[in-house]
């Protein structure tokens, strides 16, 4: 096994007074981050959306292996296609599982099997695990925390997203196996969320709601 090289850490110090600031700020920033259903067609151009994936392509992972593949929709072909899908599998595996009762309250929530956004919004990401790793000789290649390593690269893509302008909507289509077929990925990955990204659209509105208080999330020894 080669040994590994260093080099010095890229680390930019600040002082007490900086980083209270910054962390007051991204808090701030991160705070006014809402899930959005109503999306507007308005084009995002692809050199943002290619910041935000490096950006979250750069977060940690179990062995530095990187398990993932960030899919970039943005066709409109291929959006129907995910639409089509979506729809038809979370309306059967609803009716399957609680019956039109459920289905109704799902309709008054807004989040029933009816996913317009998936064709709105100018951008889907497919965000995919890498159960294993394939070498070129075609042996398998065991990759660790998968779930835990793609989840936080997920936070840093949502966090970028933000960030840059763009709202988004975690979506989870139940079963996701679809994606593979659409997006052309190989049995070795995984779907884990279909990000939508794009801008709200006009006089969007969100559920009022709050958030636990730090009280009751954390806890100091």
């Amino acid at each position: 096994m080669t040994a590994p090289v260093y080099h010095p850490l890229d680390f930019l110090p600040a002082d007490e007074a900086h980083m209270r600031r910054r962390a007051a700020e991204f808090r701030a920033l991160m705070q006014r981050r809402r899930t959005v259903r109503d999306f507007s067609s308005r084009p995002v151009s692809r050199a943002v959306i290619e910041d935000a994936v490096m950006t979250a392509a750069g977060a940690p992972s179990g062995a530095n292996q990187q398990p993932w593949t960030f899919v970039c929709i943005s066709d409109a072909a291929v959006k129907a296609k995910i639409r089509a899908a979506a729809e038809e599998e979370e309306r059967t595996f609803y009716e399957g599982r609680a019956g039109k009762e459920w289905l109704a309250a799902l309709e008054h929530l807004g989040t029933d099997w009816r996913k317009p956004f998936l064709e709105t919004a100018p951008w889907l990401i497919a965000c995919f695990g890498q159960r294993y790793g394939v070498a070129p000789d075609g042996k398998h290649i065991k990759h660790y925390y998968v779930p835990e390593s793609v989840g936080i690269a997920m936070g840093f893509l949502i966090a970028s997203l933000h960030h840059a302008g763009l709202a988004t909507l975690t979506h989870t289509p139940s079963p996701m196996g679809f994606l593979n077929e659409v997006c052309g990925r190989p049995a070795n990955e995984k779907p884990y969320v279909l990000l939508v990204a794009g801008y709200p659209a006009e006089g969007c509105t969100v559920p009022s709601i709050s958030k636990k208080t730090i009280g009751e999330v954390s806890v100091w020894i």
